[in-house]
């Protein structure tokens, strides 16, 4: 929010809009990737984390109070990616920024491949 509000500040632009993630981590053995969705409908922070909570492979870490978020750090060596830091994007009116760390040598995308394959293979039966 500094960034969207010194941004309006310095260019004498009331309505600029930025949506920005900054991140220091050290990596052991896994990759992160900050996300900015844009849906054609509104969708809430809660819905989103409702959902993702279901999706097979996927870990929601995301609570603000407590500073838990997902970090390369913890996911090494484990199947699931890690998603949190879930929230509104400031520069999509119906967006959502969130943040997904993963073992980059047990998900990526030789494994990614074999399980679309499997799910195909599943899908068609």
């Amino acid at each position: 929010m500094k960034l969207q509000n010194e941004g309006r500040k310095i260019m004498h632009h009331p309505t600029f809009r930025a949506s920005v993630t900054c991140v220091r981590v050290p990596v052991y053995r896994a990759h992160s990737v900050a996300i900015n969705a844009e849906f054609e409908k509104p969708v809430t922070v809660d819905a989103a984390r409702a959902v993702l909570r279901k999706a097979p492979g996927l870990q929601v870490v995301d609570d603000p109070a407590k500073s838990e978020y997902p970090q390369p750090l913890y996911v090494a060596e484990q199947y699931d990616c890690a998603v949190g830091r879930i929230r509104q994007d400031c520069a999509f009116d119906n967006g959502l920024a969130f943040w997904v760390s993963g073992d980059q040598l047990l998900k990526g995308a030789a494994l990614n491949a074999v399980q679309i394959a499997e799910e195909l293979m599943n899908n068609s039966r």
